[in-house]
């Protein structure tokens, strides 16, 4: 059964699926979809539009779909569409997108810690962790399987690879390839996610390929070009090594050295 504490105000075009709770002081604005079995806590606030799947759960003091604050946002209908059975902690702010057409995406399996932010027009994969204060700033693309560490801010159109981590306090200003570790203000890479991979069930030749293409990439004072060269010639080509290698070669920003 669907539970709607009597203070929760709902307006009537929201859409409610069946088995969400929604709590003590709640908001939800027009044009909000609430998927099967989402809980809201106390004072938790949606705005639309948004499309919430299901089994997310919002802590309360989330503000979830809030306008751009994108000074180019004039107040067109943008969006913001969040997967499956993500948990948003207390103070969590997630904006919709700038222009019409576009999307700010969550993914699914999210873990966003307390005071955790994302701006428009992110793309945010699955199964990420933000720990508290992990801040994204506009068109900030984060991968699979990511961390990021407790008060990272990431600059806008910056890119986090999968199964990638960043250490707290982290400011990040370039992209984050793939599998590796950045840490510091502003962040370097230091070395393979190698504790992280494992957790995940990949094989030890494939770390051991990702730690030669970090040793010939951060490590052999070859530039951007020479050391993709020298990756492809020594380094076998598996899937890890060519995500690594695709990321690279499609950087806008530049990568994180």
């Amino acid at each position: 059964m669907t539970e709607i504490h009597p203070t929760a105000v709902i307006d009537p075009s929201a859409v409610i699926a069946d088995g969400c709770k929604i709590g003590a002081y709640c908001v939800v604005r027009p044009q909000v979809v609430l998927s099967k079995d989402c809980i809201l806590h106390e004072h938790v606030v949606v705005h639309g539009p948004a499309h919430i799947g299901i089994q997310n759960e919002f802590y309360p003091f989330c503000s979830i779909g809030q306008r751009s604050q994108d000074l180019k946002y004039q107040g067109e209908p943008t969006l913001l569409k969040i997967g499956d059975n993500n948990t948003f902690r207390e103070f969590v702010t997630i904006n919709r997108s700038t222009l019409p057409g576009s999307q700010t995406s969550i993914g699914n399996w999210g873990n966003f810690l307390a005071y955790s932010h994302v701006a428009h027009d992110c793309f945010v994969g699955n199964s990420v962790v933000f720990s508290n204060n992990g801040t994204l700033a506009g068109h900030v693309f984060v991968g699979d399987y990511a961390i990021i560490g407790g008060l990272t801010a990431v600059h806008q159109f910056c890119r986090i690879g999968e199964h990638a981590i960043t250490g707290g306090c982290s400011k990040i200003v370039q992209d984050v390839p793939p599998f590796m570790i950045a840490d510091g203000n502003p962040a370097v890479i230091r070395g393979v996610n190698t504790i992280g991979l494992k957790r995940r069930g990949f094989k030890e030749n494939e770390i051991a390929a990702l730690k030669d293409v970090y040793r010939t990439f951060y490590r052999s004072n070859l530039n951007v070009r020479q050391a993709l060269e020298k990756i492809r010639e020594r380094v076998p080509p598996i899937a890890p090594v060519d995500i690594f290698l695709s990321f690279v070669e499609t950087t806008t920003r530049g990568i994180m050295h």
